[in-house]
């Protein structure tokens, strides 16, 4: 509930305060006298997009400040968490306007951006009239507000949710896709890399090892001579028995040299195992030497395929037994993603079929709601003056999506067999007005916990009618608090709370002021209405009549 407005250096308000109250609130006052510079004030501060510059002339800020009750667990406290601002039973908007233009806004003397606020003030105040094109008349808005009438908020989440798994799952699809089309063009090239692979087996080390192998042959030839010499000389007719026989014969002398000997001996001992060594270490070269000529040409034929192989893929020798199973494993993954390609087309077909389904649910919510709406409407207007009008929810098929497969749309006929159209194109102003109030009344019982401000939703209709109308407003305000600019004295005799907006021009500077009025004020106030600028005492009369009669 709003529960007060302050405006400061606002157009023609200089300062206003206000104190509204729950139930039925009236504004009136002639034509003119700033009831619409008080709405744009209100709109101002609630963050909606109208006039670029509200600022009173030789003012240097202009600044609203709004005031609610805020009940718990009312919608606006999930938006204000959301935001980081501080949830409490008071929430007071303030916006500033400067005058170069610049607007800044607070919420709980919070800073925060023109689009929280509007989020904010939306689950706040709802404002209806003839030119309202945020609200009724906006046919993009039809679909919710028939689904809030329904109670769909439940089918709509599974909606919405099944529509996301639908979206996962054809994209897990696409893009299963586009990587397996990426590896089978490949297929080909990677089944036959890795039968060279398989077949050639290379190992990590390999090529080294041929490489060694491979020169010590080609040696082989140049350094045998030699090597063998050097076998010969090392052995028993050259140094192993020159040395065995040097160390027999100190052996010999060893007893009679006073252990002179000893040390030589030890020595020769020592050569002697490290000639044997030397001789081991020579017959094994020559071993490896001693080899058929075809084996050359079988390790250079291996080493030359595993080079070739390595330069082919660009990877290092060692790198291809590697290379091997990193093949492997694509072609694995190919085979894979096969089988997964199915399971996954069979994933996008189910998440289909649920996302039809939970359109269909909530299509159907939609189409018994939407008779019951019609109902409620024919009993809405009926008081209206208007029981011939004829008042159609349309529904239409449409592409499914994440709120359904249904567009909405409010459309009206004036008259029994009348072409119906779109709510404000078929409507006169006076029917129009009607149209919507019905309509709102028809819907509010699903949206409590807002201000509603109707401005001047009564234009063009009079007498009867208008009472029909004020009654209608009066019954809607029971539930909560309802704004009203109007020019009607049948509403305005209604209003729990009357307050008359008056322009006044003093010191060559014209102001606006809004004043409560009560009592003989407001007896004066609805004989205005009824009389015009001069009052008689029969207008006076039949304003008191009017007012003891609501």
């Amino acid at each position: 509930m709003l529960r007060g407005l302050f405006i400061r250096d606002m157009i023609l308000i200089d300062r206003l305060e206000l104190e509204f109250q729950p139930g039925l609130n009236v504004l009136t006052g002639e034509t003119g006298a700033g009831k619409s510079i008080l709405l744009d004030s209100l709109g101002f501060v609630l963050g909606w997009r109208g006039k670029s510059n509200l600022l009173r002339s030789g003012a240097s800020q202009g600044e609203v400040v709004a005031e609610f009750d805020v009940a718990v667990g009312h919608p606006v406290e999930k938006i204000l968490e959301q935001a980081g601002i501080p949830v409490g039973d008071d929430l007071i908007l303030r916006r500033t306007n400067s005058a170069g233009g610049r607007k800044q806004a607070f919420v709980n003397d919070r800073r925060c951006s023109g689009e929280i606020l509007r989020q904010i003030s939306d689950a706040l105040v709802e404002i209806h009239g003839q030119h309202d094109d945020r609200g009724l008349l906006n046919p993009s808005g039809h679909r919710a507000l028939l689904d809030d009438f329904a109670d769909a908020a439940g089918a709509l989440s599974q909606c919405r949710q099944r529509w996301r798994a639908l979206f996962e799952a054809r994209n897990a699809l696409a893009e299963l896709r586009v990587k397996l089309e990426k590896a089978r063009a490949d297929q080909d090239y990677l089944s036959h890399a890795y039968g060279e692979l398989t077949a050639l087996a290379p190992e990590p080390g390999e090529d080294a090892i041929l490489d060694a192998k491979r020169r010590l042959m080609q040696a082989a030839g140049r350094i045998r001579e030699d090597i063998e010499k050097a076998a010969q000389a090392l052995g028993l007719h050259g140094a192993e028995g020159a040395i065995g026989d040097a160390a027999r014969w100190l052996q010999g002398a060893e007893a009679q040299a006073e252990g002179r000997l000893a040390s030589p001996i030890a020595a020769l001992s020592q050569v002697l195992e490290n000639l044997d060594a030397a001789q081991i270490g020579v017959a094994d070269c020559l071993a490896a030497l001693d080899f058929n000529p075809h084996d050359l040409e079988a390790v250079e034929e291996r080493l030359f395929a595993i080079r070739a192989l390595a330069r082919k893929h660009d990877v290092a020798s060692d790198d291809l037994a590697e290379f091997a199973l990193l093949t492997k494993a694509k072609l694995d993954a190919i085979e894979i993603g096969s089988a997964l390609l199915a399971d996954l087309e069979q994933a996008v077909v189910k998440a289909e079929a649920d996302h039809q389904n939970a359109c269909d649910l909530l299509g159907e919510k939609r189409r018994s709601a939407a008779a019951d709406l019609d109902k409620s409407m024919a009993r809405e207007l009926a008081p209206l003056k208007m029981e011939r009008a004829v008042f159609v929810t349309e529904i239409a098929p449409i592409a499914s999506g994440p709120d359904g497969a249904q567009s909405v749309r409010f459309t009206v006929a004036t008259n029994p067999g009348a072409p119906s159209g779109p709510l404000e194109k078929i409507a006169s102003g006076g029917e129009l007005s009607r149209f919507l109030l019905a309509l709102k009344v028809s819907l509010s019982a699903k949206n409590q916990g807002v201000t509603m401000i109707f401005d001047e939703i009564d234009r063009g209709v009079g007498g009867a009618t208008a009472d029909a109308v004020g009654r209608r407003l009066s019954a809607l305000a029971q539930q909560g608090q309802v704004l009203v600019v109007t020019h009607s004295p049948q509403v305005a005799a209604l209003g729990a709370h009357h307050w008359r907006v008056e322009k006044n021009t003093s010191d060559g500077q014209t102001r606006s002021t809004v004043n409560p009025v009560a009592g003989t004020a407001r007896v004066d106030e609805i004989a205005r209405m009824l009389a015009g600028d001069r009052v008689t005492p029969e207008a006076r009369a039949a304003a008191e009549v009017l007012l003891k009669t609501h």
